[in-house]
C-alpha cells in the first residue's frame, strides 16, 4: 500500500519499506492501482511536490491512496521528462492556481489533466533529462561544498566572537576587522556580530580599554542619587505616582561581576514606567474623530514607532486608563505572538498605548540613560522573553518590567558606550548591505550566464565552453552564501 509516507520527494521515488496488508485490511482510500513506468502525483498538498516514478516491479499487487494521481505515459511520452516538467515552476504555478481548501488545500484531477506542459520529441525528451539530470548532480555537489564552508564560516565566527566576549577587546577588534568581508557574508553571521556587541556594552568590556585612560570618572552611583532626588521632588510635587520601593538586590540575582565604578539598579530607579488600556471598542465617541495615537505591541516592530491606524479621543483619555505618553519614551511589548513579545521600540509621536505595552518615561536626569536602555533592552530580548507567564501566550507583566536588573555604567561612560555601539551598529549595517549586493550581483551573473548558455545566439564550441565556465564560476560564488 503506497501512501505520502511511501515518497522520497527528494530523489522522485518509491521507498524500499512498504507497507503490505490484506485486502481486507486495506484502508477503503487505498484504490488506486500503480505499476513500473508510471508517475504518481499527490494532489493533497501539491506544493509538497510528493511526485515519484514508480521505477520497480512489484512481487504483490501495488495499490496507492486516492490522494494521488496516476499518470501513465502514453507512446512518445518519457516518464522522466513527465517527472520533471511536473515539477517545473510553471506548472506549479499552474497547480497552485487551481488549488482549493485551506488545512489541505489540493487540486482535483480532472483539473491537474488539463493541465499544459511542452512535449518536444521523444528523443530531445531524452536529451533534456540527460542534461537536467547532470546538472542536478553538479548542483548536488555544489550544495555539498556549500555545506562544508558555510559550517566552517559559522564556526569561525563563533568562536571569534566567543574570544572577543572574555579576551582582549581591542584586540579581538583589530583582529577581526581584517576578516569582516570574508566571513561574515551571510545576515545570520551579522546578527551574532550585533548580539556581540550588545553583550560587550552592557558588560563593561566594550569600554574597557577607554576606562583604563579615564581613571577619575565618578561612580554611577552619583547619576543614580540624581535621578532618585528629581523622582522624589516630582512625586512630592504629585506629577507623578509615589511607587513601592524596588526589591532588594541579592547577590543571588546579580548575572556577573561589574567594572569599577558601575552599579546594578532595577529598571524603576531610572524611568517611570506605565501602561496603558484598550477603549471600549462598542463606544464609537472613543474613536470617532480622535486625533491621539493610539500604540499597540504592533508598534514595536520598528525602531521607532510609527503612528498607527487607529486614533482615539479625549473623551477615551478622560473616561479610561489610557494617557499620553511623551515622544522619546521607550516602549516594550508585553505580550504577542511570534518574535513580538520583549520587543523595544521609541515613540517619535506622543500617544496613548493599549494594556499589552509598558512605556518607560525619562526624566531630566535620567535622558542620558535613554540610549543605553534602548541597547540594553535589544540584547535582553531573549532573557526578558523567558520572563513571560501563560499557556498558549504567555505574556510579560508590567512589575517584571519594572523590576529588571540594570547594570548602570557612570555618566561619562554612558556617552562612550552609545557613541561605539552607535559606530559598530552601522559596520554591521554596511555588512547587510554589502551582503544585499552581493547576492543580486550573483543572482544577475546566474541569470545572465543561464541565459548565454541556454539561450545562445551562434557560436562557437570554445564560446560554450566559456559559457559554461561561467556558469559554473556563477554557481559557486553564489554557494558562499549558503543559496545555490
Amino acid at each position: 500500500y503506497i501512501d505520502v509516507a511511501s515518497i522520497d520527494n527528494k530523489m522522485g521515488c518509491i521507498v524500499d519499506d512498504l507497507n503490505v496488508v490484506s485486502s481486507s485490511d486495506a484502508p477503503s482510500r487505498a484504490r488506486k492501482i500503480v505499476q513500473r513506468g508510471c508517475v504518481i502525483y499527490s494532489t493533497v498538498r501539491p506544493y509538497l511536490l510528493n511526485i515519484a516514478i514508480i521505477d520497480r516491479d512489484f512481487s504483490k499487487e501495488a495499490i496507492a491512496s486516492t490522494a494521488f494521481s496516476i499518470l501513465n505515459p502514453i507512446s512518445g511520452c518519457s516518464v522522466n521528462y513527465l517527472y520533471h516538467t511536473l515539477r517545473s515552476y510553471f506548472f506549479i504555478d499552474y497547480v497552485e492556481s487551481c488549488m482549493k481548501g485551506v488545512a489541505y488545500p489540493a487540486i482535483n484531477d480532472t483539473n491537474l489533466l488539463n493541465g499544459c506542459i511542452p512535449v518536444p520529441p521523444l528523443e530531445e525528451q531524452k536529451a533534456i533529462v540527460a542534461t537536467v539530470n547532470q546538472l542536478l548532480k553538479e548542483v548536488e555537489a555544489l550544495e555539498e561544498q556549500t555545506k562544508a564552508r558555510v559550517q566552517l564560516k559559522q564556526d569561525f565566527v563563533t568562536s571569534a566572537l566567543q574570544e572577543l566576549a572574555k579576551g582582549d577587546t581591542v584586540k579581538e577588534w583589530s583582529f577581526l576587522q581584517e576578516y569582516f568581508k570574508t566571513f561574515f557574508t551571510e545576515k545570520s553571521a551579522v546578527k551574532k556580530l550585533r548580539e556581540s556587541i550588545l553583550q560587550l556594552a552592557v558588560q563593561g568590556k566594550l569600554t574597557k580599554h577607554w576606562r583604563s585612560e579615564n581613571l577619575n570618572q565618578e561612580s554611577a552611583a552619583v547619576l543614580l542619587e540624581k535621578i532618585k532626588a528629581e523622582k522624589d521632588l516630582l512625586v512630592k510635587d504629585k506629577k507623578i505616582k509615589k511607587e513601592k520601593p524596588p526589591p532588594a538586590i541579592s547577590k543571588d540575582d546579580i548575572p556577573y561581576e561589574l567594572p569599577e565604578g558601575w552599579v546594578w539598579c532595577r529598571l524603576t530607579e531610572l524611568v517611570d514606567v506605565g501602561t496603558g488600556s484598550t477603549p471600549a471598542k462598542s463606544d464609537s465617541s472613543f474613536y470617532l474623530g480622535g486625533d491621539i495615537p493610539w500604540y499597540t505591541s504592533s508598534a514595536t516592530n520598528d525602531e521607532f514607532a510609527k503612528i498607527q491606524d487607529v486614533l482615539i479621543t479625549q473623551k477615551a483619555l478622560d473616561e479610561t486608563n489610557c494617557k499620553i505618553f511623551p515622544s522619546g519614551s521607550l516602549i516594550i511589548a508585553m505580550y504577542g505572538q511570534g518574535k513580538t513579545r520583549g520587543q523595544i521600540s521609541e515613540l517619535v509621536t506622543p500617544g496613548a498605548t493599549n494594556q499589552a505595552i509598558a512605556a518607560m518615561v525619562f526624566f531630566d536626569s535620567s535622558l542620558i540613560v535613554k540610549q543605553y536602555l534602548k541597547s540594553f533592552f535589544q540584547k535582553y530580548y531573549h532573557e526578558i522573553r523567558q520572563l513571560a507567564e501563560g499557556g498558549a501566550q504567555p505574556n510579560l507583566n508590567v512589575g517584571k518590567v519594572k523590576a529588571t536588573l540594570i547594570p548602570l555604567p557612570p555618566q561619562i561612560e554612558l556617552d562612550t558606550i552609545v557613541v561605539k555601539v552607535n559606530a559598530l551598529m552601522v559596520l554591521c549595517d554596511d555588512l547587510e548591505k554589502e551582503i544585499n549586493h552581493s547576492t543580486t550581483q550573483v543572482e544577475q551573473l546566474m541569470q545572465s550566464c543561464l541565459k548565454e548558455v541556454f539561450l545562445p545566439a551562434e557560436g562557437t564550441k570554445a564560446d560554450e565552453g566559456a559559457e559554461e565556465e561561467g556558469l559554473m564560476m556563477a554557481a559557486e560564488e553564489r554557494g558562499k552564501y549558503g543559496n545555490v
